[in-house]
């Protein structure tokens, strides 16, 4: 099956530009290029929508009425996920990780404007009771006649990675038509790991010179280079590709975690200061900065050539910054 014989549904602003960063890049010693997924536009706008483009056409198509899905308190799928449901009239049911906030900023403002059902779970349990709950609520639907669908943690699977399958087509159509050679490097943030596979993917078909780096923003039970090599390979399978990815051809970089999943880290909150004063680009501390980071701190360390042309996928996330205000504003007198 080819990537156009999939069902999709328009949903993002696209194609996304990709925008030089003259000033940050030439303080690493390197070509540096940001592809503005940021700009997706749809329900605030980020990666996930390209995931949604597919997996809302294959709800949509089975008539479903509810839709289901987890992540993290300031979690963007959960977020444009409810949008998603929103716009073709369904109902979205988040179960986030966390306990009931004392107040509601950023992303879960966002949620409730957007009416979505939201149960919060106890972190330290999440793990264990996410699914067990997701099916539950599907079941309760079911029961009144209403057809359920569960996305998972960050629309990641075989078939939401084709919204970065579909991405890395795009992009190799913007450097041709500008007449620039594919970047040597491509870097994005991991959470679930959909938006890496479909990139991996992707390159290997479009741009196969590419290298593409994962800057983890959290750990992973399973290692990320296991758990995307098998979406990947999912993926490649769903596309009828032959080319099959192990373990070892998925580079993930652990280093710019910090304390932990949506927990803002010093080198983090630096990337994003000098990000907004050398470029005015806007990124966050639960995803994008500590993207940036990685990046700084590879270039930094050599393990990014200087010279080397990179270019950074911005995955969006700007509501995720307004909970952490305190954290970037430390040096406020």
């Amino acid at each position: 099956m080819k990537l156009d014989d999939l069902p999709r549904i328009s949903l993002g602003f696209l194609p996304t530009p990709v925008e030089e960063l003259p000033t940050l890049g030439a303080e690493l010693g390197i070509s540096l290029s940001v592809k503005r997924d940021d700009f997706t536009g749809f329900g605030g706008g980020g990666n996930k929508v390209r995931k949604l483009e597919f997996l809302m056409a294959d709800a949509v198509a089975q008539g479903v009425k509810v839709v289901i899905t987890t992540g993290g308190h300031q979690s963007n799928h959960a977020r444009m996920t409810a949008a998603a449901a929103r716009k073709f009239g369904m109902k979205p049911i988040l179960v986030l990780r966390g306990n009931k906030p004392a107040s509601w900023q950023g992303n879960l403002l966002l949620d409730h404007i957007l009416g979505a059902e939201v149960d919060f779970l106890d972190p330290d349990a999440y793990f264990e009771l996410i699914n067990p709950r997701m099916q539950q609520y599907a079941q309760e639907a079911e029961a009144r006649g209403e057809k359920a669908y569960i996305i998972p943690l960050g629309g990641a699977s075989a078939l939401g990675a084709m919204g970065y399958v579909n991405a890395i087509r795009e992009l190799s159509e913007q450097y041709a038509a500008t007449g620039r050679k594919a970047p040597d490097y491509i870097c994005a943030p991991v959470g679930s790991g959909g938006t890496l596979a479909g990139m991996v993917v992707g390159c290997s078909i479009w741009m196969p010179d590419t290298k593409v780096i994962g800057v983890a923003v959290t750990g992973s039970a399973t290692p990320f280079e296991e758990r995307i090599s098998v979406m990947a390979n999912d993926a490649a399978e769903l596309l009828g590709l032959e080319q099959r990815f192990a373990p070892e051809d998925i580079r993930i970089e652990n280093d710019y975690i910090g304390a932990g999943y949506s927990i803002p880290s010093e080198s983090g909150n630096a990337a994003i200061l000098r990000a907004g004063r050398s470029e005015g680009v806007l990124l966050d501390p639960v995803y994008t900065g500590k993207a940036m980071a990685g990046i700084v701190g590879l270039a930094e360390r050599g393990k990014i050539e200087k010279g080397s042309d990179v270019l950074f996928v911005h995955c969006g996330g700007t509501p995720a910054l307004f909970p952490f205000n305190d954290q970037l504003t430390a040096d406020v007198a």
